[in-house]
């Protein structure tokens, strides 16, 4: 007879046409964040042809349960996002997006398909792992506050609680084939920051009879980032990055104001308070000095990442398991940021990274462009990797 971990390598290799079909479907019909409803109710369906109820939760989240014997003895919980970006897709694929302007170009369409697959190898396999598997499908990632969120408020780790949780993401960066872990801490905390620079506008000619805010806001913009390399932690990193700088003059035209809009990132909470208290007071202190004035506003994003180490560590072995030592990488730490992280900060946690990399057929596009593509053989080893990871867990085995 066959093990348990053979007959999911088998499963696995048996539903990867349908994983592959549930992508193509997500991608072609991609939603924003906090406007899931189809992707919803897509999931939905397929989760009940499969013979497995769900419960919408968090407007346009679902929450599902797959239970094995003797249910209430370990809960795990498996995550997937299911938003989408307002990105104007440039593949020419067939399954390219039918909403312009609107792209599932971070993986959250891998995400959920790779978890539908998920949930068909273990709902196979229910009779013979004990404990349950709670399957999380989440909207809104990619906005703040973050879908994670509002699903912990409403409960998702409740009712049942459970023990531990996963969450897997592509990696652009590593080759498909290949899996990454990191335990401990892993990816920055997100916060974005608003900056009005009030001055005086009038005539570029004569700026003696002005108070420039573009020259405030330059100068603002060059001290806070010397707040940042002369304040931090040199063992946990922090980023602070100003993307837009918005100052409506003209070659001879002094605005009256300036605005600006940036991201910082941090890997430590106590830095994290403590550079944004030095970066407010240093705005309005040298608009005040130079006779202006600076409104600084925070929309507090998402906490650091942090990876439970003896769950990542039991986790990295189970992949070596299934996968073999050769394709299992130890990642880097990473500063963008995941709303993942919520749960890291209420059960113990394990994200891990699906390679989707594969330079020789020209896939090799960053998230968040408008090219990003995966090598869709990924998706036969997902959805497999994901049903051990629970099965090895819900078993306790270290």
């Amino acid at each position: 007879m066959p093990s348990i971990i053979e007959k999911i390598k088998s499963l696995a290799a048996a539903h990867t046409t349908e994983t592959v079909a549930y992508r193509h479907h997500i991608h072609q019909h991609p939603e924003l964040s906090f406007q899931e409803f189809e992707t919803q109710a897509y999931v939905q369906k397929q989760l009940a042809n499969m013979g497995i109820a769900s419960t919408p939760l968090a407007n346009t989240g679902l929450v599902a349960l797959i239970e094995g014997k003797n249910p209430s003895s370990r809960v795990v919980a498996l995550r997937a996002d299911m938003d989408a970006l307002p990105i104007l897709e440039t593949n020419d694929v067939p399954y390219k997006s039918q909403n312009p302007g609107v792209m599932h170009a971070c993986g959250h369409d891998v995400h959920t398909s790779s978890l539908l697959g998920t949930a068909l190898i273990l709902q196979s396999i229910k009779d013979e792992f004990e404990g349950t598997v709670k399957l999380i499908f989440q909207p809104a990632e990619e906005k703040a506050p973050g879908g994670a969120s509002i699903m912990i408020k409403e409960g998702v780790l409740e009712n049942p609680k459970p023990a531990s949780i996963f969450g897997q993401h592509v990696a652009t960066n590593v080759p498909v084939g290949k899996i990454g872990f990191r335990e401990g801490m892993y990816m920055a905390s997100t916060d974005e920051l608003y900056i009005k620079v009030i001055g005086k506008g009038g005539h570029g000619a004569m700026p003696d009879a002005c108070i420039d805010p573009i020259v405030i806001a330059s100068h603002i913009i060059v001290a806070m980032q010397q707040i940042i390399s002369r304040n931090k932690n040199p063992k946990l990193p922090s980023v602070l990055t100003f993307g837009k700088i918005e100052g409506l003059g003209a070659t001879n035209v002094i605005p009256d104001e300036v605005n600006i809009a940036g991201t910082f990132r941090a890997m430590d909470e106590t830095w994290r308070v403590e550079g944004l208290e030095k970066m407010k007071k240093l705005a309005e202190g040298i608009a005040d000095a130079m006779g202006g004035s600076a409104v600084f506003d925070v929309l507090k994003g998402y906490p650091f990442l942090q990876n439970n180490p003896e769950l990542t560590r039991k986790a990295k072995r189970a992949a070596i398991e299934y996968m073999g030592a050769e394709n299992v990488v130890d990642l880097d730490l990473w500063m963008a940021g995941e709303d993942f992280a919520f749960y890291t900060h209420h059960v113990d946690a394990c994200f891990y990274r699906l390679g989707i990399r594969n330079e020789a057929r020209g896939i090799t596009s960053g998230v968040h462009t408008p090219t990003f593509d995966i090598d869709e053989k990924a998706l036969a080893i997902g959805p497999g990797l994901m049903a051990w990871l629970a099965v090895s867990e819900l078993r306790g085995e270290r």
